[in-house]
């Protein structure tokens, strides 16, 4: 039994910390509830309720510290979830949930691996390629959904559908998605472990049942360019933000930093400090969940559809991140306290990075008559973290800045999802040729944020904002006309942004309009600013895209909250995840699309706003072997919560480094990691 944890817990939202997690894992595989068999999926912070955080921040209320468990007990072929009291270190409760399967682990994604490689059918299946090697392949255990497992599969079975690729040598170095077997499927049973059935439709071309090229993307096997010179950040200062714990200050932001293992980076207690007062604009934040549907009908890609949170755990995905490559200047890094199915303690160390960024110009004002000019540079603080998903690679990135704005962005690249294609044949349309008889299909990334807004309080309502047009009247366009009520734009040139309150779940479904620049804000009715205009923020669209899959279709079945872009719901603790809380095999419907039935009152109401973020992908080779990096953005940007801009007071560069110079490129390399500010991991 492990002792009581030592490490010291700043605040209740703070995740697990490493003794905690095996304190946890130590009770839950040990007790007699589960079998020996039990696997334990997750082990993370049992947050408390936002009415505990509220009595515990303003009445210095104790919170009990508790863990929450989700165990698969794989000889019972059951999913339990279970909590577990820290400081009795006893378990409090056990609950069978039925008919749930968990998210897959990566402990499985390697069994399952292993278990196919070693199946006498699928070696058949390759040699029949040609590939007699077999220990070249690699195989990724895909979800299989629901309707597109075999119909005389038992779909009550812990399964996943595994994709082979053919790597150039058994070297574990080597990637192998060059070289896609396409038409052969595996189903695994994941509880115990076996192939269920393979199935093989045979190659696309039986001549050429392999791609011929391989791919080449790292430095060794790549003429690099010799003209890029140095590109340094220094800040011999160090940051501008302060850490404690996971509570971070930043230009008069405040935010408390979080981690889930379903979700990756949480932000908490999101809030400005304005003019000495903390004034809170999110509880919480983070993604929710993801929907990655492929367009092709062909019957060896039209099964997938990707829900990267839900169904694989992002945060589990997460990568060490790299100093100096995906981070520059001083950073500072947050690990990431995780478990493996055994209930042991997996510290992913540099899981999220934190530095600040110049950003270019954040204010001009230059005036002819006077002939002065005042500017000042954009500089933003970067909270994020990266997640390698089989092929795909997904970057987060939470930015603020210095006018009191909050950008959300997701960055896709790492390797296209790719097939084999007969030769000398056109796929154009459903996909597109990468490179000589491999073709990726076109398929879309929908990435849902839930965004839990408490703007100065929790009595908040969401507005739908955006142009009208003002008819001109009987006469037309009259320029020297008054306005009337007849002939209301009489110069054709008039249009006002309407507000329409948005009052019902229903009619809070809301697609982006970007023609008529709609957005949508979130106000607090109860508080004004010096304008007696009630304080509010901004949801901004940036680039966005619709859903292009049927209503009847298995993805917006199990995915549904990819149908709208906006979603508003009251507060509720126990809805967290848009497609609910196990879509792993889920026939669905379940979450956003079940819950908003009810059509429940949104005014005046503690209000959370699920944001459904679309790109689509067309492919093309310039996408292979690697994808250069593609963003999607969202903005929330405030709206009368201040009284004037907050970008007035943010010093021009020449008083900033007021005193220092700029070091050359010798003493730069003189300089050691610590002093650059890459060590300041400590928390």
């Amino acid at each position: 039994m492990a002792t009581e944890p030592k490490e010291q817990v700043g605040h209740p939202l703070d995740p697990l910390t490493p003794d905690e997690i095996e304190l946890a894992g130590d009770l839950l595989t040990s007790t007699s509830e589960f079998t020996d068999g039990a696997r334990i999926v997750k082990i993370e912070l049992d947050e408390p309720s936002k009415d505990a955080i509220t009595a515990h921040e303003e009445h210095g209320r104790e919170i009990e510290r508790q863990a929450f468990a989700v165990i698969r007990d794989s000889p019972e072929r059951k999913t339990y979830e279970a909590t577990v009291s820290l400081e009795a270190e006893e378990i409090s409760s056990v609950e069978h949930i039925e008919g749930a399967q968990p998210s897959i682990a990566i402990e499985e994604f390697i069994e399952c691996e292993q278990t196919v490689k070693a199946h006498e059918e699928w070696q058949a299946a390759l040699e029949d390629r040609g590939v007699v090697d077999t220990e070249r392949a690699m195989v990724d255990p895909w979800s299989v959904g629901y309707d597109f497992i075999p119909e005389h599969i038992d779909r009550d079975r812990r399964l996943a559908h595994g994709l082979t690729y053919v790597r150039p040598s058994a070297d574990d170095g080597d990637e192998g998605y060059a070289k896609p077997v396409t038409g052969l499927h595996v189903y695994v049973d994941l509880d115990e472990m076996s192939v269920v059935e393979v199935v093989d439709n045979g190659p696309p071309d039986e001549d050429h049942p392999l791609p011929p090229e391989e791919m080449a993307y790292r430095e060794a096997d790549i003429d690099l360019r010799d003209d890029l010179k140095p590109y340094d950040v220094v800040q011999p200062d160090g940051p501008s933000f302060d850490v404690s714990g996971h509570r971070v200050e930043w230009q008069n932001w405040e935010f408390r930093v979080g981690w889930t293992q379903r979700e990756g980076l949480v932000l908490h207690n999101v809030g400005y400090n304005d003019d000495g007062e903390f004034r809170k604009i999110l509880h919480r934040a983070s993604l929710a969940e993801m929907s990655v549907p492929y367009g092709t009908p062909d019957q060896n890609d039209r099964f997938k559809n990707a829900m990267d949170a839900g169904e694989y755990n992002i945060g589990r995905m997460a990568k060490s991140l790299e100093k100096r490559c995906d981070c520059l200047g001083y950073m500072h890094y947050f690990d990431a306290v995780m478990n493996t199915m055994d209930g042991a303690v997996n510290v992913l160390p540099n899981a999220i990075c934190m530095h600040e960024e110049d950003y270019g110009l954040l204010w001009e004002r230059s005036d002819w008559r006077t002939e002065s000019a005042e500017s000042r540079r954009n500089r933003r603080l970067v909270v994020s973290f990266i997640a390698a998903v089989g092929n795909y690679d997904y970057g987060f990135y939470w930015y603020f800045y210095q006018d009191g704005s909050v950008q959300v962005q997701v960055r896709l690249t790492g390797i296209d999802n790719v097939s084999a294609a007969p030769k000398n044949k056109d796929v154009k349309g459903y996909s597109e040729l990468v490179a000589p008889q491999l073709k990726a299909p076109i398929h879309q990334h929908f990435f849902n944020f839930r965004l839990d807004f408490d703007i100065d309080g929790t009595e908040n309502n969401v507005y739908e904002v955006e142009n009208q047009t003002v008819p001109s009247g009987p006469q037309g366009f009259s320029p020297h006309a008054d306005p009337s009520a007849e002939t209301p734009n009489p110069g054709g040139n008039a249009f006002y942004a309407e507000e329409r309150q948005l009052e019902s779940e229903q009619e809070a479904q809301r697609l982006i309009n970007p023609l008529d620049g709609r957005y949508w804000k979130v106000t607090n009715p109860t508080e004004t600013n010096r304008l007696d205009n009630e304080v509010g923020y901004r949801i901004e669209p940036h680039e966005n895209v619709k859903a292009a899959q049927q209503d009847d279709s298995s993805v917006i079945r199990r995915s549904g909250f990819v149908k709208n872009h906006l979603w508003v719901t009251p507060h509720d603790e126990n809805e967290m995840f848009p497609a609910g809380d196990y879509p792993n095999q889920a026939e669905g419907p379940a979450g956003l699309p079940v819950w908003t039935e009810a059509d429940r009152d949104l005014t005046d109401e503690d209000l959370v706003v699920w944001y459904t973020l679309g790109k689509n992908h067309v492919t093309r080779p310039e996408d292979w072997p690697v994808l250069p990096v593609q963003m999607a953005n969202l903005k929330l940007t405030p709206d009368n919560f201040f009284g004037q801009s907050e970008a007035l007071d943010v010093p021009p560069e020449h008083v900033i480094n007021e005193g220092h110079t700029v070091p050359s490129r010798d003493e730069f390399d003189d300089e050691t990691p610590e002093s650059r500010g890459e060590a300041a991991d400590d928390d």
